[in-house]
């Protein structure tokens, strides 16, 4: 009776379960506190049976993938009961046992396949009874790319692709359109910081922010009323003065064993290492670039709720434009794509060229989201077997909407692979998964980001190609300075990647006796550019006073997943070791691993509840349209948005449908592999002008090309540099080709340009 993760996915639509049975679950309470970029997240779960016969709802959500869960309990009537963390296939029989003696019981565990996805099993709710569900976990806020910190309340989950021929089965999941989600939600966070809270955005409607102080170190803020459930609850903080390095010390449990992780301080240190500006204003113009674009029916879906015209794979590849333009000429590349099987534009990476730049061009506007399901694991495998190519460093990009169903398999041969490549990732509308997005770059090296409400894909990628140019990080050691008797022993994976201003989290246990106010210091060192470098911090060993367990938890989290890849790496080996380490350390902790389970069992109920138990699958939202079955064993249900006419984006004739671009991107697509622009009419064009206009004003000792990329160049900065992130590395591209042709009267140029298109850019501002 126990809710293994077995079975086909089912969809239902309506206020109702597949079966047209009620719901029991009636609201969602989530409180969120923030301290710095720390969360702690409760949220309650209110279940009432108004059936006359005794129930267990099932319900399976989403969580982020990094979140350490470290209290579960229920509140039945007046009895109070919490669970407790014990191995997961014990936990089960517990439940099973509990609820075949008509007991209540509760149940929650981590999926198989993947640690984002959980499963709430309420026991035994008999007719007219009420069960409340306190479910509590911490996690880390994500550095975004322009500074603020991330949290996501992941809302939607959407059905996971399991690849054909896999042994492991499917998660089960309900769903429902988003409109007809049964219960309700209600969000409110409090955020406080050392320093002052200067916004707070998100994708979903919010009340205004409320500051609980007088240097604004405070603030409350609450969802609006009436969330639909048609995405994910984003917020982004912003701090004044953000990302300051910073150390905590937390204080050990006082009834936990001395030399234990729960009984020694943790300290959590925060660094925001910062280059040298000689070594960051050369961006790195080799490499081997690889990207690994998403082509499932999914991919068709609109990228958010406000452009239904803009779907994921157009912006994609919009995407795809900006990038390639962007890249060095003597630089390498290939473009991947993938669903059910894949393809790529060349049989191995070729060289950046005019030539080449164009044919990937061309196929990539033929791209469709028209591949089928989700199998991301076989491309990465013939991507991983093509030898790297000497002193080209591989950078990879993946842009998918992550709905896979072998998450752990596919983190795995990433890491497995780190040594050749970094990786950058892209989760791609609502419910993308956290768990994959997040350990695609951790385990690659590189850096995730999230394309989520009205986000515009191109700033972000863009952001993400900037740090693939910049130089790697190698060496990286960490070295601590401690009082005498004090030692530092790291729970957190080694540090494989650095980037300008990213932080860079280290979780330590601190054994041994040390005065409250000694000091301690900790040195991150490592080779940039082949210039020695380094980044320290003095911190307090005096613990903090509010922080409860949160850093020991975090701290546990960390070292869990790092033995469950242990562990995953060993599986054939017989070596039941490295699990038996998780369980122990997962229960000492109490926090939940993909070994153990949450379980209560209400011993005080009275009279046991007589009569079969019904089942009831709580459903959770998705987003709906044209079913897919890849198989005939019915492995994934899949969903496609819009009519098939839609999804497939041709004409009658068959050849795609290319809608009018914005001028931004009309404008990128003439630009040559080397930089420049042609004198033609398509530029005009672009540029609002006639070709005569353009031709007419052209100082008459300027070559028509040197004449052309000035004109582009005034042009960007002129009039889109609001959007500036998204075209600077190809502007500068250009300015460099500019400098190289040497030419006379460049300043005639700028002058002119500026007259013909209006504006007043400065011949400095362009690089020249």
């Amino acid at each position: 009776m126990f809710p293994c993760f077995t079975g086909m996915m089912v969809n239902c639509c309506g206020l109702l379960t597949a079966q047209k049975e009620p719901v029991p679950l009636k609201s969602i309470e989530v409180e969120l506190q923030v301290r710095d970029h720390v969360a702690t997240v409760v949220s309650t779960l209110n279940y009432e049976n108004k059936e006359d016969k005794p129930v267990e709802a099932v319900f399976v959500f989403p969580l982020p993938g990094d979140a350490a869960v470290c209290h579960f309990s229920a509140k039945v009537g007046q009895t109070h009961i919490v669970a407790e963390v014990k191995e997961k296939q014990q936990a089960r029989e517990e439940y099973d046992d509990a609820l075949s003696s008509g007991q209540q019981a509760f149940l929650l565990e981590e999926s198989d396949q993947s640690p984002d996805i959980f499963s709430l099993s309420v026991g035994s709710l008999p007719p007219g009874e009420s069960a409340s569900i306190r479910l509590e976990y911490v996690t880390e806020l994500a550095v975004q790319a322009d500074d603020g910190l991330r949290f996501c309340l992941p809302a939607v989950l959407n059905p996971r692709y399991q690849p054909q021929g896999s042994e492991d089965v499917s998660v089960q999941v309900t769903s429902v359109p988003a409109s007809l989600v049964p219960y309700s939600l209600s969000f409110s966070a409090r955020v406080s910081s050392p320093r002052p809270v200067s916004k707070v955005e998100s994708s979903c409607s919010l009340e205004p922010l409320q500051y609980l102080n007088t240097d604004q170190t405070q603030a409350m803020v609450k969802l609006a009323a009436g969330h639909k459930f048609d995405r994910d609850v984003e917020l982004l903080i912003y701090y004044k003065d953000a990302h300051q390095p910073t150390a905590v010390v937390e204080a050990g449990q006082a009834s936990a064993k001395p030399g234990t992780l729960m009984g020694d301080p943790v300290v959590m240190v925060s660094l925001y290492p910062e280059f040298p500006q000689s070594v960051m204003s050369s961006l790195a113009s080799c490499g081997e670039f690889v990207f690994l674009l998403d082509r499932s029916g999914s991919m068709d879906c609109s990228i958010n709720n406000s452009k239904q015209e803009e779907t994921r794979i157009s912006s994609a590849r919009d995407t795809l434009l900006l990038l390639l333009k962007s890249l060095s000429m003597g630089c390498y590349f290939n473009i991947y794509s993938f669903g059910s099987r894949f393809e790529h534009i060349f049989p191995k990476s070729v060289e950046y060229n005019e030539k080449s730049m164009k044919k990937a061009l061309k196929k990539v506007e033929e791209m469709q989201a028209d591949l089928g399901g989700t199998e991301i694991l076989k491309p990465l495998e013939h991507i991983y077997k093509q030898p790297c190519i000497p002193k080209q460093p591989r950078q990879l990009f993946v842009f998918t909407d992550g709905e896979v169903g072998n998450t752990k398999e596919v983190i795995d041969l990433v890491k497995k692979n780190a040594g050749s490549h970094r990786c950058f990732s892209f989760g791609i509308g609502e419910g993308a998964s956290s768990a994959l997005i997040n350990g695609l770059a951790k385990e690659g090296g590189g850096h995730a980001q999230f394309i989520t409400g009205t986000d515009r894909m191109q700033p972000k990628v863009m952001q993400s190609l900037r740090f693939a140019l910049q130089p790697a990080v190698e060496d990286i050691s960490v070295t601590w300075d401690l009082p005498k008797g004090v030692s530092a022993t790291v729970l957190s994976p080694p540090i494989t990647a650095i980037f300008q201003g990213q932080r860079s989290l280290i979780y330590a246990q601190l054994t041994g006796q040390c005065l409250e106010a000694a000091e301690g210091c900790v040195m991150v060192k490592y080779s940039l550019a082949g210039h020695p470098s380094q980044n320290q911090l003095h911190f307090c060993l005096k613990p903090a006073e509010d922080t409860g367990l949160t850093i020991h938890r975090l701290a546990a989290r960390t070292l869990i997943r790092c033995l469950e890849l242990e562990d995953r790496s060993n599986r054939g080996q017989q070596d039941e070791g490295v699990k038996k380490k998780v369980v122990e350390l997962s229960i000492q902790s109490g926090v939940s691993s993909s070994f153990t389970a949450f379980i209560a069992v209400n011993k005080d109920s009275g009279e046991s509840i007589q009569g079969p138990l019904a089942r009831r699958n709580i459903p959770t939202p998705g987003f709906y349209g044209q079913t897919l079955c890849s198989s005939p064993r019915m492995r994934l249900v899949k969903m496609f948005c819009g009519t098939a006419g839609k999804a497939s984006g041709r004409d009658k004739a068959g050849a795609p449908q290319q809608p009018l671009r914005e001028p931004l991107l009309q404008l990128v697509s003439l630009q040559k592999a080397s930089g420049s622009w042609m004198l033609e009419a398509p530029l005009a064009s672009a540029l609002g002008k006639t070709s005569d206009e353009v031709e007419k004003l052209k100082p008459a000792s300027v070559n028509k090309e040197v004449w052309a990329t000035i004109l582009a160049l005034i042009w960007l900065h002129g009039f889109k540099m609001d959007v500036k992130e998204e075209w600077e590395l190809l502007a500068m591209k250009a300015a460099s080709w500019l400098r190289a042709q040497n030419g006379p009267c460049v300043t005639e140029c700028v002058e002119a340009g500026n007259a013909l298109l209006g504006c007043s850019v400065q011949k400095d501002a362009l690089g020249l």
